[in-house]
């Protein structure tokens, strides 16, 4: 038995399914969880000593590589003066002006944790500003575990969410109406239904969370004059897309500005942050300015911050990193798809 085996069976006694994040449980592949050591380059390691090559970096957020030198230098420096304050710094200012300033649909910007309590935040500030309680998912698109975004995922149009996990009131979901991804026939109808109800429309642009699935052509710039017409607020969720599949993430990649958009791990280099930001006028609702209120002793935390905002500037003055990306994609789903056409496979490689 390898020290990762024994480690499950320790853990398994002590946290619920051995992990503290269902997907790293291995019940897919069928196999006992690896415990990582550590992590260089393209490279992680296990307990075992055990080296792979690492295609999920963490999930997204280790765009450049692990324990890339410049990143962890920053870390070191601001943790030697500090790890938490609970107070403002200088480096959460330094922080939003370099994003606002880069990305045009964000005029304001607010950090938070993780990417669950981006999206819950930005849901609450769209409801605060319209007035309205609904809001439109989309089947298939995973938005974190907050209980009105908890909905069982439908075939077709659902017009009052159904929970997705025990423990989520029925209530909590009951204005949670869900669409079919890539058909704005079913965000219409909803629309119709609910006239003058619907606070916020939220999307993955690209729909990552049930196997990369691409937008249809027009399908957003169509979801975007919707939203405009209806006087409804269009969030992205860019937890996944943000400053991956270009700087500006997929509003610049399809050349689509949303009204509010959802960031997570890739700002703070890997550790836990997340942010919403955009219109101005709307993000002047969250507290202490309006009546919308959020807040988190650890947002903005400055060790965070120093990781995420090095890491952005290395992607900003280096846009070559996109393209040797795109590069090495190619060769890698490029392959898989020739794979596929000569074992006459009926199977399809999606990929953006």
């Amino acid at each position: 038995m390898g020290r990762s085996e024994e480690l499950f069976e320790r853990a398994v006694k002590v946290i619920p399914g051995g992990v503290n994040s269902p997907v790293r449980a291995y019940g897919s592949v069928g196999m006992t969880p690896r415990f990582i050591e550590g992590a260089s380059g393209p490279y992680i390691f296990d307990v075992d000593g055990k080296k792979y090559i690492d295609y999920i970096g963490s999930w997204g957020p280790m765009i450049l590589g692990h324990n890339n030198r410049q990143v962890l230098d920053a870390v070191i420096r601001r943790a030697e003066n500090g790890l938490s304050f609970g107070a403002a710094t200088e480096i959460e200012v330094e922080m939003a002006e370099f994003i606002t300033s880069r990305i045009p649909s964000v005029e304001m910007i607010r950090m938070v944790n993780s990417g669950t309590e981006a999206v819950m935040s930005a849901i609450r500030a769209a409801r605060g500003y319209t007035g309205r309680d609904r809001i439109v998912k989309f089947a298939g698109c995973y938005h974190g575990h907050s209980d009105a975004l908890l909905v069982k995922a439908g075939s077709g149009v659902m017009t009052a969410g159904v929970p997705g996990s025990l423990g989520v009131p029925q209530g909590c979901t009951k204005d949670t109406l869900t669409a079919v991804y890539n058909n704005l026939e079913s965000v219409e109808a909803l629309f119709e239904k609910f006239p003058g109800e619907i606070a916020a429309v939220i999307v993955e642009p690209v729909a990552a969370n049930m196997g990369v699935v691409l937008p249809d052509p027009e399908f957003l710039s169509r979801l975007r004059q919707l939203c405009t017409r209806e006087g409804t607020v269009l969030i992205f969720d860019e937890v996944i897309t943000g400053f991956r599949l270009a700087f500006g993430g997929a509003q610049e990649y399809f050349g689509i500005q949303a009204d509010l958009v959802t960031y997570g791990k890739i700002i703070g280099g890997g550790m836990p942050v997340g942010a919403y930001g955009g219109k101005r006028e709307i993000m002047e609702m969250v507290s202490p300015v309006g009546g919308v209120y959020q807040a988190g002793t650890l947002s903005g935390n400055p060790v965070a911050m120093a990781a995420g905002i090095t890491q952005l500037q290395i992607l900003w003055e280096h846009p070559e990193i996109y393209t040797g990306m795109q590069e090495q994609g190619q060769r890698l789903y490029g392959g898989m798809e020739r794979l596929v056409e000569k074992y006459e496979k009926p199977w399809r490689v999606n990929h953006v």
